[in-house]
């Protein structure tokens, strides 16, 4: 019990952190589209990257951007693979399962909100439709974070993670949206993952799903890889695939995890 306590505490301490990272970034040096543009061409990236521009734009069956709109289907499939399986799951495991069960809901709904406001997106890039993308994506972070406190700390802890970063999800997208700095969203984004890389470090809980956390930070960093070399992808495979259709596909798989242990 203390030492449940004393991960609670510690936990919540590094969330503070990242919100106070957040608000001071944002009223020091906020990431505006210029400023965004500087660092890209710093690091020597495609001067695309960041901005409602993809490689590939071609059409078929009438859908813009055809293979970036459609590779968000799998989100969608593993949305409601999950809570079918959660439904079911529960009934024979509840003391592993119902003490989950909330954050569980809130990453596999998330999934769902993510493949529509994905699909709306990249059917027509802009901020506007940008907005509704990473509002699903605020979902998905908190169920994972409340999945991996959960899994890690307690169930209480899990529940308040989930609730706290899609609080902490929706405040960054407000801001974002009226200031144009993502900052804060970039700082939800990749806290989350820093976060539950941590978590992954910590011994499981007695009555853990048995999720493997190394596996979806895994994932999801192969997902950013694939964003960030759009372009090179795109090139190297002839147009046959472009790197953002490959980061839906593996940041989709990232859910894979939770879907394993769930089936165990």
């Amino acid at each position: 019990m203390h030492t449940t306590l004393n991960h609670e505490r510690r936990l919540l301490l590094a969330v503070a952190a990242l919100f106070v990272i957040g608000v001071i970034g944002h009223l020091i040096y906020p990431l505006t589209p210029d400023v965004v543009k500087v660092l890209v061409a710093q690091l020597g990236l495609h001067g695309n990257l960041g901005g409602n521009h993809f490689v590939d734009s071609r059409e078929f069956f009438g859908i813009p951007n055809t293979a970036d709109v459609l590779s968000n289907l799998p989100f969608a499939i593993f949305g409601i693979w999950g809570l079918l399986l959660q439904a079911n799951t529960h009934k024979a495991y509840q003391p592993y399962v119902g003490r989950e069960s909330f954050v569980l809901a809130l990453f596999f709904i998330g999934l769902i909100f993510t493949t529509v406001g994905s699909m709306l997106y990249h059917l027509t890039p802009s901020d506007s439709t940008l907005l509704w993308d990473r509002a699903g994506m605020a979902f998905v972070f908190a169920g994972m974070l409340g999945v991996a406190a959960s899994e890690r700390i307690s169930a209480k802890s899990g529940i308040w993670l989930g609730l706290i970063s899609l609080l902490a999800g929706m405040l960054s997208l407000l801001v974002w949206s009226q200031t144009t700095d993502v900052l804060p969203w970039m700082t939800l984004q990749f806290g989350s993952l820093l976060l539950i890389l941590i978590l992954a470090i910590t011994r499981k809980h007695i009555k853990s799903l048995g999720v493997s956390l190394y596996a979806v930070v895994a994932w999801y960093a192969l997902a950013k890889v694939f964003e960030s070399n759009d372009h090179a992808i795109f090139e190297a495979t002839g147009h046959w695939v472009s790197g953002h259709t490959l980061k839906h596909l593996a940041a989709s798989l990232a859910a894979l995890p939770i879907i394993l242990a769930l089936q165990k």
